[in-house]
């Protein structure tokens, strides 16, 4: 089992930027101290609710601040991006990490980012199948062209290439993030590991793993290989002595970032927009994630592995919004829950 935290460079109420984004390597720095496989860092534009605006950027700056520990996008937002300047990026961090670094991409949401950046809404509504195509190619190829309905150029050299890893083969991991059954297929038919939501409980991910396997599967690729995808399970972690103490301190702390920063989100064309209630929505991921003491918090990674198959794990620990409370509960992750599962 490999346990990893999930970083958004959170923005909570009377903080400044700054700071969040200190929080973020910080957390970074601690998790690597503490034996924590990875850190998956978010990105978002224009809102509070994440202050880093390039994961990748900051997946360089960690990659050279640590010496082990993996560093993933969680995601980029693939409709912002040229899909070959993403794939230039990735395959500088691959090879100068000595191949610690993952790509994670997603299709993002109907923000305002989609006019900020001059892609359009049909960046998210359709091109999201060709651009992620267009980014494994320039992945795993030596030249790339591309004649398709968005992106035309003529054949090109791929520098640096990716599969020139020092000591390895290959280029980077490639994940995506999946919300519906489409982007679960359009995953599968490509081979490439889901990241799940923190929203999503056991019985929905486990459902998701299986229409996964299926359509992949079906795309021809062989049984083992796709019993054998690592897949990633987003969630929550919250460690304290007792399950009441630690749901204490996310239910007071996380609701009013929630508010502030999902509330900042406006749509690109005017679309209703509905939020979830952010008591609520903090009470749910309580119940469903490692929200406890140790020996609880093991349980229920060990539960959820147990019922979707999934072994990775992302896990948001910045919920009380305190950088030593943060730090407090990524090294008793590492060495009073991690003990546990290993």
């Amino acid at each position: 089992m490999r346990v990893g935290a999930f970083v958004l460079a959170a923005q909570f109420p009377g903080q400044g930027q700054g700071e969040a984004l200190h929080r973020a390597v910080r957390t970074t720095e601690v998790a690597e101290e503490s034996g924590l496989d990875s850190v998956w860092l978010a990105e978002h534009h224009f809102v509070p609710y994440g202050t880093c605006p390039s994961a990748v950027t900051l997946a360089g700056l960690l990659l050279g601040r640590t010496r082990g520990i993996r560093v993933g996008t969680a995601v980029s937002v693939l409709p912002n991006i040229h899909p070959v300047a993403l794939g230039e990026q990735a395959a500088l961090l691959h090879l100068l990490s000595g191949g610690r670094f993952s790509l994670g991409v997603g299709r993002g949401g109907p923000w305002v980012d989609l006019e900020v950046f001059g892609s359009g809404l049909r960046a998210y509504e359709r091109d999201f199948p060709e651009s992620l195509d267009l980014l494994l190619r320039w992945l795993r190829e030596p030249r790339v062209s591309a004649d398709g309905e968005r992106y035309r150029f003529r054949e090109v050299p791929v520098v640096p290439r990716p599969d020139e890893l020092i000591g390895g083969a290959g280029g980077p991991e490639v994940v995506v993030a999946c919300t519906s059954a489409k982007s679960v297929r359009l995953a599968a038919e490509r081979a490439l590991p889901m990241l799940l939501g923190m929203h999503c409980g056991d019985e929905e991910k486990a459902e998701m793993v299986a229409l996964w396997r299926t359509h992949a599967i079906a795309a021809g690729h062989p049984p083992e290989e796709a019993d054998a995808a690592a897949h990633v399970s987003a969630g929550v972690a919250q460690i304290a002595d007792s399950r009441t103490e630690a749901t204490e301190t996310l239910v007071k702390a996380m609701p009013g970032w929630l508010r502030l920063g999902l509330g900042a989100h406006v749509t690109v064309d005017g679309r209703p927009r509905s939020m979830r209630d952010p008591v609520a929505y903090t009470e749910l991921l309580c119940g469903l994630h490692p929200v406890g003491p140790p020996g609880l918090a093991a349980d229920r990674l060990a539960a959820t592995a147990e019922r979707t198959g999934i072994t990775r794990f992302a896990l948001l620990v910045e919920g009380s919004g305190d950088l030593a409370a943060t730090e407090e509960n990524v090294r008793r992750m590492g060495a009073e829950v991690l003990s546990q599962l290993r």
